[in-house]
């Protein structure tokens, strides 16, 4: 086997959009004049915009439907998105990108994100011209630690899972990778809190630790 596509996930391997969720979020509930406590927001964490929308309605008693509520969200997220200075790819990631570019390895984005916010990603920071294709985990009948995500991944590459490298930094999204039975690299974020990375091939904190010579003695 030799590696001919590597399968990135998004959100905190390639951006870490959750500082921006979470202030869209209390700046919604200040809007909606809620107090919602640090547990019950650790609690959405996973959750789905509309889940979190409709026990915020259940728990508060609130008026709004929540289509209306995840719309002053995504209002509140998009303002976040294109203004927010610290907002950054992770470090390292652009070049790793390139690299594996410029040796002819075929890219996938296999992301949870929404393709709308995955195409808010890529078109910020020019992204678009490394990769060949994208899949949005939102569109899919399962979501990770379902494999569907990974393996729809290898199928768009064209290339069989042996020849696949997922790179994730989440319990669910390792999970799947194994599942998938596709070798899986876990990027160890300074902002994953609780993650297990026990069933990855390789667990690393910085993206040099994935350049194909430090990758060959596994391909």
């Amino acid at each position: 086997m030799s590696l001919k596509a590597v399968l990135f996930d998004m959100d905190g391997v390639i951006v870490d959009t959750e500082p921006l969720h979470r202030k869209a979020y209390f700046a919604t509930f200040e809007e909606l004049e809620i107090a919602v406590s640090e547990d019950l927001y650790t609690s959405f964490t996973g959750a789905s915009t509309k889940r979190v929308c409709e026990t915020l309605i259940q728990k508060y008693g609130l008026s709004q439907t929540h289509e209306a509520i995840a719309g002053i969200k995504r209002a509140y997220f998009k303002d976040y998105f294109d203004n927010d200075e610290d907002f950054d790819l992770i470090p390292g990631v652009r070049e790793l990108i390139k690299h594996y570019h410029e040796n002819g390895i075929r890219l996938i984005l296999a992301s949870s994100a929404t393709m709308t916010t995955i195409n808010m990603v890529f078109e910020k920071f020019g992204l678009e011209q490394y990769f060949s294709g994208k899949i949005s985990g939102a569109a899919l009948k399962e979501s990770k630690p379902h494999p569907e995500v990974f393996l729809l991944a290898a199928e768009m590459a064209n290339e069989p899972v042996e020849n696949c490298m997922v790179i994730e930094d989440s319990t669910n999204g390792i999970l799947a990778a194994h599942r998938a039975k596709i070798f899986c690299a876990a990027y160890r974020s300074p902002h994953s809190k609780n993650q297990d990375y026990t069933l990855a091939d390789i667990v690393v904190s910085d993206y040099e630790e994935l350049e194909l010579d430090k990758l060959s003695k596994y391909f």
